[in-house]
């Protein structure tokens, strides 16, 4: 227990501030929606206790992946959190095909412009200034691991997007459903007020499909992202980045296999290296042991295996644009 609770505190800290933010919306959303029968807050309701029960979720899978390997798990848990991910879009996923569902059913059946505006308007006013302050954070998150210096909290999110190939998985899948989250504060908003002006009932039925297909957009980025994580992705900017430190060191002759492995939020790097067969193996051992110290010193590696192999005479490992092929 004491273990758990350790790594529970190194937990990815924007989904647990994501979490709470929506359970809380949950529920006052579900109390709007219970007062004003409007459909777009039944959307929105729908849409934060999902987004609350996967960030959870993410949460305790980010801490889990910082558990140390063991005998058993040699290179780690770090993909825990992609599978995680995996499990919390599942629930988003139902929660998108029922909004859409209502949604449908409302637009085809429409009982009427709902009552309670103000009431609706001033719980999703509530979001959006919530939603928006945890997606700012999330997007200063991203910028913080993708190694740039902090930025304003306005000027994060548009920079945060040229990044989020950078970030750790828990990280973008906060910034990605706040992103939708306050997108859908701002169309319910409009549904209501439409609806109200207009007397166009079947709008709020309409946004509320919007906002599910969204949700479902979500579903399939993130899915897409961390199936890929599951399976073990190369990390292709760090592999070029490790191969450029690897042939500045003068002992280095060529690269006969070089590896990132993304494993969950860390780097696991595996280089075959060919050195000069004339040099000792302590030498060796400490060209190793230099080699390493750079690399793991990079922003995101945890670990770094080096092997060496007899220089062969010819290069083989070439550079082309930025991406280093074999």
């Amino acid at each position: 227990m004491a273990e758990i609770l350790k790594l529970l505190k190194d937990g990815n800290k924007p989904s647990l501030l994501a979490a709470g933010v929506n359970a809380f919306l949950g529920i006052i959303k579900g109390i709007a929606f219970f007062f004003t029968g409007n459909v777009a807050m039944f959307a929105e309701m729908m849409h934060s206790l999902g987004d609350a029960a996967n960030q959870l979720f993410v949460y305790i899978g980010s801490a889990l992946s910082k558990k140390a390997p063991t005998k058993q798990f040699p290179s780690g848990f770090g993909r825990i959190v992609n599978l995680v991910c995996l499990f919390a879009v599942i629930i988003v996923a139902i929660l998108s095909y029922e909004t859409i569902k209502e949604g449908w059913h409302h637009f085809m059946n429409p009982t009427g412009v709902s009552k309670g505006m103000l009431i609706a308007l001033g719980v999703l006013l509530i979001g959006i200034i919530l939603e928006g302050s945890v997606l700012a954070k999330a997007a200063v998150e991203i910028l913080h691991e993708a190694g740039h210096e902090k930025a304003g909290i306005i000027t994060a999110i548009p920079k945060a997007f040229a990044h989020l190939n950078r970030a750790k998985p828990a990280t973008k899948l906060v910034f990605m459903e706040d992103l939708v989250a306050t997108g859908g504060n701002v169309l319910a908003s409009c549904a209501i007020l439409i609806a109200h002006f207009t007397g166009w009932a079947r709008i709020e039925g309409l946004v509320s499909m919007i906002i599910g297909c969204m949700m479902f957009y979500v579903v399939a980025k993130v899915f897409l992202d961390n199936a890929r994580g599951v399976i073990g992705e190369t990390d292709e900017e760090m592999l070029n980045h490790v191969a450029h430190l690897v042939m500045d060191d003068p002992n280095i002759k060529d690269i006969v296999r070089l590896e990132v492995i993304k494993e969950g939020e860390f780097l696991h790097v595996e280089l075959v290296a060919e050195a000069d067969a004339s040099l000792s193996l302590a030498y060796l051992d400490d060209v190793r042991d230099h080699l390493t110290e750079i690399i793991i010193s990079q922003k995101g590696v945890s670990k770094v295996a080096i092997l060496f192999d007899e220089d062969n005479g010819r290069l083989d490992w070439v550079h082309v644009g930025q991406r280093p092929i074999k």
